[in-house]
């Protein structure tokens, strides 16, 4: 099937002879002539036959002679269509994939995803995933990072406290990896900026529209920064090369969903966690969803910005591995990136030399023993560095305004699903 034509390219072959191959959309019976609609990966293409048409979903290759046709999708069509049936399903699609609106819950179409994300307006979203993805290492790449892939099976669950799945390896316990944070941090001392992209595992008992128990990880670390403010700039590239990724190669995507993709200003505007408090009324050691909508309405208002940086969060909020801020005692040279009322990004700046790490645990009250492989990456010498990471789902979400992000998930793992 090298050779077939894709229903997008149609319309270049007019006149010619050409096979394109796909499933049946969509039939429409008439009483002298029969319309087959095709669907591949690239669009619709129709066929017109006097001929019996297979049944919708049927897998086929249609052979025949394009013509123009200015009603037809793509301006042409396929004209004395030679069918050939290269599979048929042994059940009809959970609902009509043909329809322009989903007639079908978020249950159904969670519980049919292999047949469900055929549909146009729910693959939409994977595709303008997929695109994001392409957008991050390409920005990344530019500026001279290496894509790395690291152990998501890791023998201690120290990172993030309890909300992790453990599992029982060759008669050890081991867990799911919560974040490739220490490892990015280690290959930091090798190739100076790394990127991976790849799936974490948060056990947390949250039965909401933004939380899931497996999501998709955007994660950079580079070494040699000044301080976070180097992390930040090296994020707005990252963002903006997504959004710019999206528009080029998800343009159908984005206009089938009626999505508005945001402008990346050059400098995204920022302010500090105090500040944030100050603005908002509340005394909280982090922020609220309402205070991460409240301030990314104010962002947007006073500085035409959909996105918004927040910075030095509390020391007691983040991680002990974050750097403090050497003039706020008791906040760090962390923050967390808003992008349309939601917290989509946390990053900053580590902790770079080993007597450090072990003052921090300390000063936390927490034994340095657990973390002794972690702790030796910092016995070797490492430069200032720092990272970011981003959640591929909530992003997808957020570009695209879906209420939930299981809308945007091909297959989510959360509280209850564990299938398909």
């Amino acid at each position: 099937m090298i050779s077939r034509v894709l229903s997008a390219e149609l319309a270049e072959h007019a006149g010619q002879r050409v096979t394109i191959a796909g499933w049946v959309h969509r039939r429409r019976l008439l009483k002298s002539v029969s319309f087959l609609i095709v669907r591949d990966r690239s669009g619709l293409a129709q066929a017109v036959t006097a001929g019996d048409l297979p049944a919708e979903e049927s897998v086929v290759a249609v052979t025949g002679t394009v013509t123009a046709n200015p009603q037809a999708p793509g301006g042409a069509e396929l004209a004395e269509p030679e069918i050939e049936v290269l599979s048929r399903p042994v059940e009809p699609p959970p609902f009509d994939l043909f329809r322009p609106v989903v007639p079908a819950t978020l249950p159904t179409v969670l519980d049919h995803a292999p047949a469900a994300l055929r549909h146009p307006a729910l693959r939409a979203p994977l595709e303008i995933s997929a695109a994001s993805v392409a957008g991050f290492r390409a920005a990344l790449d530019r500026l001279g990072f290496t894509e790395v892939h690291t152990p998501k099976i890791v023998a201690s669950a120290t990172e993030s406290g309890a909300n992790v799945f453990g599992i029982d390896y060759f008669g050890r316990p081991a867990y799911l990896a919560q974040s490739p944070q220490f490892y990015k941090q280690a290959m930091v001392g090798v190739f100076e900026r790394v990127y991976e992209v790849g799936p974490v595992f948060r056990a947390e008992p949250h039965d909401t529209v933004r939380h899931l128990a497996q999501y998709t990880s955007l994660d950079a670390e580079l070494g040699f920064v000044r301080d976070h403010r180097d992390v930040m700039a090296v994020l707005r590239e990252a963002v903006a090369g997504m959004v710019e990724s999206v528009r080029e190669r998800a343009a159908r995507a984005v206009a089938r969903l009626g999505a508005e993709l945001p402008e990346v200003p050059a400098e995204i505007p920022a302010i500090h966690f105090t500040e944030a408090q100050r603005m908002t009324g509340e005394d909280e050691p982090d922020l609220s969803p309402a205070q991460e909508r409240w301030l990314s309405e104010w962002a947007l208002r006073e500085h035409g910005s959909e996105f918004l940086f927040v910075t030095g969060y509390p020391l007691a909020k983040r991680p002990f591995y974050t750097h403090p801020d050497p003039d706020r005692p008791g906040y760090t040279n962390g923050f967390d990136l808003l992008f349309r009322g939601l917290e989509l990004v946390t990053g900053g700046q580590r902790l770079h030399r080993h007597q450090d790490y072990l003052d921090a645990l300390a000063a936390r009250g927490e034994n340095a023993e657990p973390y002794e492989a972690y702790l030796r990456t910092f016995a070797y010498g490492m430069p200032p560095h720092g990272g970011f990471a981003i959640g591929l789902e909530r992003w997808t979400a957020r570009l695209t305004g879906a209420a939930n992000i299981r809308q945007v998930t091909a297959f989510p793992r959360d509280l209850h699903r564990l299938t398909p």
